[in-house]
């Protein structure tokens, strides 16, 4: 299968460069899918998981927020966080969800209040997605 350069970087820093044969990414609009010859887009990042082939295998992580642009074949994935499946603590995802949980029970919450505890539970709930596919549950 044919090639592109794949670079993601996050504030934390850069997580891969290198060769890649299909990139799979949840953008606002769904899942997109990159394969070499891919024509020039940006598109922003939902929140979901990212599937990264190369010729040694594949590999997933939590991907969630930023930006994804193919220019002249080379794709550059700039998410607000990013965490490879090997990488995400299980335990703490969970525990995260049930904080959200419990802060969506209250009823005096603001609505910016709510929407801050919904995306937090989703963040919580890609994370345990992925880790848990990683570790076939």
């Amino acid at each position: 299968m044919k090639s592109f350069p794949l670079k993601i970087v996050t504030p934390d820093g850069p997580q891969f460069e290198g060769e890649a044969e299909e990139l799979i990414v949840r953008t606002i609009s769904g899942d997109m899918g990159i394969l070499a010859g891919h024509i020039d887009c940006v598109t922003a990042l939902g929140m979901g998981r990212a599937t990264v082939v190369t010729s040694e295998g594949k590999r997933e992580a939590a991907c969630i927020g930023g930006i994804l642009s193919v220019l002249d074949g080379t794709v550059s994935l700039v998410p607000t966080t990013f965490e490879w499946a090997d990488k995400i603590d299980l335990g703490r995802a969970e525990a995260a969800e049930q904080r959200a949980r419990r802060m969506l029970e209250d009823k005096r919450l603001s609505n910016v209040e709510v929407r801050l505890a919904e995306a937090r539970l989703k963040r919580a709930l890609v994370r345990q997605s992925v880790a848990s596919a990683r570790l076939g549950r």
